[in-house]
């Protein structure tokens, strides 16, 4: 009995001196707990991780072996103090003892590090820092570590936007991926921090909001169910935390959705502080939440652990954000209606002049960037020239880069930034002289699918003041609707060549890089570039003197596309020739250029008949000249200048001809002025060869209309083809229509009969109800009639 009194006391001696120490630090949890109010949570982590159930952004692990895990650190910490069993007789009445480890200094450069923090406002400078190292790695069931998230990896991420305006991209991707749920528009505006006086981003949209589940994902990393859907935009789960990170060190995210159902509607709360991490030390991505579910007229708090776990996380979201209250953080849900979703950056990154990044002061209803992007001169130049102010102003002008981001905006769908809509602009509008391109990749090449149908259809022409020479060019390149490349500038000429000309093309097969601001360098890009720039250099030859530019000399060719042109290769005169001649076999033959071949071996056959008729007569005349001059003993010293050289092309073949006969007839005239045959016989020689020639060049003529007509029919039955296909689908489109149709009038029906059932069900018992309440009324008539009745005999 003793013994036990002394253990009694022993127990009461360590609660008490529990009761006295002072809180411990929190110590960052170093496993995934995606909410505050987690099922699969126990008491013992809430109680020995102050930040225990918030989102930590590492790997996940069982949460048993957790548990069991802390429960043997505990017994160990409690054996330290007391000899091995001396407490073992005792019965488990209460809840087992803790006994908290003595809290670890922070080191000098942790200390270090929060003070720099505190204040580095600057973002290419935020991450130059040394957290804290601490050597207690957790290992899960069979030994194996868990690779821990640092929050500086936040900072690492986020420099992937190069580009500020890169950032505001994905979020307004994010909204336009939300269309499909209903969203009808995306608000960005500019707010004031009711703490400290700061101003902060809102970017907001009535799209179909995040359930608990997908709040979770948004916040972590790598999930994205968005790359199975076709007509989405994000694919790589990382866009959220790589924008809103890139714009401010923190943000705070509330979203109101129907639920899994869209029966139970949800509410979440979900802080995402680089702030906080740094400033507290924390080794993992931890991520405070707060879900609410409605049921009936009221929301009520979702807590899947305890309402400790829940009060921590309240906490720690007024400690760390704009809001000073849980009131005030539901009041943001009242700017929903039943769904969407509420972003709020804060603590906005500022520039090496302490200013922030973005200037909220230059236009009342735009937000701008400070820096190297933002050009006064530009800016002026873009007053004088209204069609090219989206090239002289996307670079730092938010505004001029959202009107031109998308490719096709929905019909219903708005971009509101600042109380003011932004107006969606197609460059196909600032275009003159345009052309329609085309281009066809290879396929079965270079990663594309051989049985693959892709090609990019866009539009080349001047901006429409070319004619003031001003230096604007490019190409804006789209994929699956998303401005990727603006005005990529593919030709590089040394002079004036190219300038003013611009184009719009969307390339659905390039895939784009993680930021989205550019394509990944592989072959595919690398020859839709040089195609870009042959298409660019067609087009400015041919029409570039139409606004007052001097028109290049043909003979000069050659030397611009040495110069200019990324594939050029240098070639010897006898390749080059043989590579002219070969032309018709190595390389296929445009429906222009064959009509044009055509003309120019008709061109040639009738050149070289003349020159031959021209060689012979001048011949005769020298040959009877030389005779007369030198007395019948010298030879003739008289030779005809040929015909000055043409420039060969590659699809211009057949130009060659007329040189060639020019040539021959040349020699020929050296071989009769050499000769002492008669004049008669020198004739007779030449037209025979030239009427070998013409033979050879009318069938020549017949095969190549005969290769021209064939592929004019295999195209005409491809695009036949093609058109049965179409009719294929659409037949096939019509009847899913017309088979959803019917089954909607099928639920339609059954939708009405059960509706009539519950109504024929709920007259049926309203009719009993109220007979059951006239018998009842019936039978206390009766008994107050039996009690009056009662009441006089007992008189």
């Amino acid at each position: 009995m003793d013994r036990v009194q002394v253990r009694q006391e022993l127990i009461e001696i360590l609660k008490q001196s529990k009761a006295n120490r002072k809180p411990e630090p929190s110590k960052p949890g170093s496993v995934i707990e995606l909410s505050s109010s987690d099922s699969d949570s126990d008491d013992s982590t809430s109680s020995s991780d102050d930040d225990g159930g918030v989102l930590a952004i590492t790997g996940k692990r069982p949460r048993v072996s957790s548990k069991n895990r802390r429960k043997k650190k505990k017994k160990k910490d409690f054996r330290a103090a007391l000899p091995v069993g001396f407490l073992d007789p005792l019965p488990p009445k209460n809840a087992p003892l803790q006994l908290s480890a003595p809290p670890k200094p922070k080191s000098a450069s942790a200390v270090k590090a929060n003070a720099s923090f505190e204040t580095c406002k600057q973002f290419w400078k935020a991450g130059d820092y040394v957290g804290a190292i601490c050597g207690d790695w957790d290992t899960s069931t069979g030994g194996m570590d868990h690779v821990r998230v640092h929050p500086k990896f936040l900072h690492s991420n986020a420099t992937s936007h190069k580009w500020v305006l890169g950032a505001f991209a994905e979020l307004l991707d994010n909204s336009l991926d939300e269309v499909c749920s209903g969203a009808t528009f995306v608000n960005i505006d500019m707010l004031k921090n009711k703490k400290d006086g700061n101003r902060m981003l809102l970017i907001e949209d009535n799209g179909g909001g995040m359930d608990p589940d997908k709040m979770r994902q948004c916040m972590s990393l790598g999930y994205s169910a968005k790359s199975k859907e076709v007509d989405t935009i994000g694919q790589y789960g990382n866009g959220f935390k790589t924008s809103t990170m890139r714009l401010g060190a923190d943000v705070i995210v509330f979203s109101r959705s129907f639920g899994q159902d869209r029966n139970r509607p949800t509410q979440s709360i979900g802080l995402l502080s680089y702030t906080f991490l740094r400033s507290t030390g924390k080794e993992d991505i931890i991520v405070p939440m707060l879900d609410y579910e409605r049921r009936g007229p009221e929301w009520n708090k979702m807590i899947r652990s305890s309402a400790s776990d829940w009060n921590r996380n309240v906490e720690t979201m007024l400690q760390w954000s704009p809001f000073s209250s849980e009131a005030d953080l539901l009041q943001q849900f009242d700017q929903m209606k039943d769904h969407g979703a509420r972003i709020i950056i804060y603590n906005l990154w500022e520039d090496d002049q302490g200013q922030l990044e973005l200037d909220f002061d230059a236009d009342p209803y735009d937000i701008q960037i400070r820096g190297v992007n933002r050009d006064e001169k530009n800016i002026q130049r873009a007053k004088d020239f209204p069609n090219s102010k989206h090239y002289l102003t996307y670079r730092h002008s938010l505004r001029s880069y959202a009107s031109i981001l998308y490719l096709r905006i929905p019909p219903h769908f708005r971009i509101i930034l600042r109380g003011k809509d932004v107006a969606h602009h197609n460059v196909v509008n600032d275009m003159m002289m345009t052309k329609e391109i085309t281009y066809r990749p290879q396929p079965g090449t270079d990663g594309l699918p051989k049985d693959s149908n892709v090609f990019a259809v866009g539009t080349i022409g001047f901006v429409k003041e070319a004619k003031y020479h001003v230096d604007i060019q490019g190409f804006n390149v789209y994929h699956k609707n998303r401005l990727i490349k603006p005005f990529w500038r593919v030709w590089n000429a040394a002079g004036s060549g190219g300038r003013g000309v611009i184009g719009v093309l969307e390339a659905n097969f390039v895939e784009p890089a993680h930021d989205k601001q550019g394509f990944e360098r592989t072959i595919v890009l690398s020859r839709l570039e040089t195609k870009l720039v042959q298409m660019q250099k067609q087009y400015w030859r041919t029409h570039c003197h139409k606004i007052g530019y001097a028109a290049p000399c043909r003979h000069k060719k050659h030397i611009d596309d040495k110069d200019t042109s990324p594939d050029y290769l240098p070639q010897t005169r006898s390749q080059s020739t043989k590579k002219n001649a070969d032309s018709s076999r190595e390389r296929p033959i445009s429906v222009l250029n064959k009509l044009r071949s055509h003309t120019n071996e008709k061109q040639g056959r009738r050149e070289s008949e003349r020159y031959l008729r021209t060689v012979d007569k001048d011949h005769l005349n020298g040959h009877a000249s030389s005779k007369g001059e030198n007395g019948g003993k010298g030879q003739s010293s008289l030779e005809p200048s040929p015909p000055p050289e043409e420039d060969v092309s590659d699809n211009e073949m057949q130009t060659a001809l007329p040189e060639r006969g020019a040539n021959g007839g040349s020699q020929k005239e050296d071989e009769v002025g050499g000769s002492e045959f008669s004049p008669s016989n020198s004739n007779v020689h030449c037209l025979d060869k030239l009427k070998e020639e013409n033979c050879q060049l009318t069938e020549r003529l017949e095969r190549k209309e005969q290769e021209i007509l064939g592929d004019l029919l295999r195209e005409l039955q491809d695009e036949k083809d093609k058109c049965k296909l179409l009719e294929t689908k659409l037949a096939e489109a019509s009847q899913t229509i017309e088979d959803l149709n019917k089954e909607q009038e099928n639920l339609i029906d059954i939708f009405a009969e059960e509706r009539g059932r519950r109504a024929a069900e709920e007259a049926n018992l309203r009719k009993k109800l109220m007979d059951a309440s006239n018998t009842i009324q019936d039978l206390l008539d009766k008994v107050m009639l039996l009690e009056k009745m009662k009441s006089p005999s007992n008189k």
